[in-house]
């Protein structure tokens, strides 16, 4: 009976050495023997309802992905050293490349080499544990600095526009669902004036370029012009401001501070009457402008038809119409007499009135949803932004395609570029504000937290390249404006 048994159990053994054999990888160091010996001993000794072959055949195939895994990490380590010693040859000449990028390339490609003996299941094992360790070598870039100065809150409503003033004394305005439009000192946060003339939602406000005059669209069909007078508080130190890298932002719920009635200023003074109302639209009025000079404004309108008026005389000029559907929003250009209009039949539309005798239109295509916003820059392009999550940069002198589009992951509401240093401030209505260059190279995102940033719908941007302490402005849906301070690299600037 004994001798019946050490054969059995011989040919069991040489039986279950076979199949090891044909699925394992032969190996060929003496040391991996000896510790495979060890290890099919340990599995001898542990209970397991699993046959003995089978546990000894997954226990070669983990072995084989351990040592692939081995492998691959020092390869990963190998290539992060040569990229940045690269990076480093070319700082001077202000290139790099993206190490993560270039990394998760390689490490792709050596991967699927790597694992094109095993079976498929243990490819897809192998891939969704490679994609682990290849972000943990994400590379980290040079990032803007955003800054969080302060919060604008008295609205009690949303907030769908707002705008700084192109003269002394430096302002910030709001325009609100509320039916109010207010003025805001920058460095403090304290409401100046507040403007209760419009019966609807104020849809937009801007400021004259010379006089201090703002200009504000509302749902009530008419645009009012009205002149204001402030006297600029004290300003008062900074409390509890942290310089942030655009990217580390957490998110939260919407019920943070969101079902709260935020309390408007009460010593706030007001003014209850425009100085000129200007009608003739027959819908909601939604965006309105001042070209060049002041002497003329130009409103948008929900009745598919923008109008030029008479500032002096409130008297309708000329009616721009063409656009299939409502009007989003109008712009004029910082320096000649244009005029661009977007609209939700998903283009936009440039006005020519430098020569009095000829009007021409221009018409915009690439878009494939509603044109939320079109503004120009100090040179010869225009940016728009629409809600098919796309932001495009066009040459005026070469309408027929855009020379950089911006894709991003969510709706982009009214956005702006700044003079200085081109850089366009988007928007989202996912509560995101990104920062790209012209060239559509994305720079930043401003930090969200459960802190700081906006808890709804980011309605629009807008650039002050007049106060040092903010530089930038967004408002939302959450019903407050922020007022923020970026900083971009001198490299990125460059770039």
């Amino acid at each position: 009976m004994p001798v019946e048994s050490g054969s059995s159990a011989a040919a069991r053994q040489a039986k279950q050495k076979r199949k090891s054999h044909s699925l394992s990888i032969r190996r060929t160091n003496s040391t991996e023997h000896e510790r495979a010996g060890l290890q099919r001993d340990m599995l001898e000794g542990q209970d397991s309802k699993l046959p003995l072959s089978l546990r000894s055949n997954l226990l070669d195939l983990f072995s084989q992905i351990e040592r692939e895994f081995e492998n691959l990490y020092i390869e990963n380590l190998e290539l992060r050293r040569e990229i940045e010693t690269l990076n480093d040859r070319l700082a001077a000449e202000g290139q790099s490349f993206e190490g993560a990028d270039l990394a998760k390339g390689a490490l792709k490609t050596k991967a699927s080499h790597s694992t094109s003996q095993l079976s498929q299941k243990l490819k897809t094992t192998y891939k969704a544990s490679t994609s682990k360790i290849v972000s943990s070598f994400k590379a980290t870039t040079s990032r803007a600095v955003c800054q969080l100065v302060r919060e604008y809150v008295g609205h009690r409503d949303g907030i769908w526009d707002l705008s700084v003033t192109r003269t002394q004394p430096v302002v910030l305005g709001t325009a609100s669902a509320d039916h109010s439009a207010m003025l805001w000192s920058i460095e403090t946060g304290k409401c100046l004036l507040k403007y209760l003339g419009h019966q609807g939602s104020v849809n937009s406000i801007k400021f004259h370029p010379t006089e201090q005059m703002a200009l504000t669209a509302s749902g009530d069909q008419t645009a009012h012009i009205w002149r204001y007078m402030v006297q600029l508080p004290t300003p008062q130190p900074v409390v509890d401001i942290s310089q942030t890298p655009c990217e580390d932002d957490v998110d939260f719920s919407d019920k943070d501070e969101a079902d709260g009635e935020l309390e408007g200023p009460n010593d706030c003074p007001s003014i209850r009457v425009a100085t000129t109302t200007l009608r003739s639209h027959q819908g909601v009025v939604i965006a309105a402008d001042w070209l060049v000079g002041g002497k003329q404004a130009v409103t948008a309108s929900w009745d598919r038809a923008a109008n030029l008026y008479d500032v002096e005389t409130s008297e309708l000029v000329h009616s721009l119409t063409g656009h299939d559907q409502e009007l989003t929003h109008c712009c004029t250009h910082p320096t000649q007499r244009l005029v661009v209009t977007s609209s939700r039949d998903t283009t936009f539309r440039l006005w020519d009135f430098r020569d009095p005798s000829i009007h021409s239109v221009n018409v915009f295509q690439g878009h494939t949803d509603t044109v939320t916003s079109a503004v120009f820059t100090v040179g010869d392009n225009v940016v728009s932004g629409s809600d098919d999550r796309t932001v495009k940069v066009w040459d005026l002198k070469n309408m027929r395609s855009p020379i950089a589009t911006i894709r991003t992951d969510s709706a982009v509401n009214r956005i702006s570029v700044s003079v200085n240093q081109k850089i366009i401030a988007l928007p989202h209505d996912n509560r995101q504000v990104r920062l790209f260059d012209m060239s559509g190279v994305r720079l930043a995102r401003l930090p969200r937290s459960n802190r700081q940033g906006h808890r709804r719908m980011v309605c629009c941007s807008a650039w002050c390249e007049d106060n040092n302490t903010c530089n930038l402005f967004t408002c939302g849906f959450d019903r407050q404006a922020i007022g923020w301070n970026i900083n971009i690299p001198a490299l990125l600037q460059e770039k």
